[in-house]
């Protein structure tokens, strides 16, 4: 699925989804990224949303984002609070989702003007 950039005319943004693989400004990306306008952080270490711990969270606090999307792979699976409370207790908001919305969504917030970073999660099936 190929998503629209039309607002955003710097920086970097998803510009595709397929199962398993996402574009970023065109180039594919098959291991787990954190994006933010500014910063791609490429093989982020969780391949999977079990794996997700709070050293995790430290690159996405050092963008310092207003708010901050998880992409939890090809499900929604909402990780242990815990993992990712130090975001919270620094004002980050932060909403959990399968990782095609979280592309979605950082675009259409990216667009908007909003300081978002995104930690997606690719790489491993989902375990059910």
């Amino acid at each position: 699925m190929k998503f629209s950039e039309d607002k955003i005319n710097q920086g970097y943004y998803v510009s595709g989804y397929e199962e398993g693989t996402i574009l970023v400004n065109g180039s594919p990306k098959t291991a787990s990224f954190i994006i933010s306008l500014e910063k791609l952080i490429d093989n982020w270490a969780p391949a999977h949303i079990d794996e997700l711990c709070t050293q995790h969270m430290h690159p996405l606090l050092e963008l310092q984002p207003e708010l901050v999307l998880i992409g939890t792979g090809e499900a929604l699976k909402f990780p242990s609070i815990e993992h990712y409370a130090c975001l919270i207790q620094h004002n980050i908001g932060v909403e959990i989702m399968d990782s095609a919305a979280a592309c979605r969504t950082y675009n259409i917030l990216v667009g908007e003007g909003r300081k978002v970073a995104a930690g997606i999660i690719l790489g491993a099936r989902n375990k059910t």
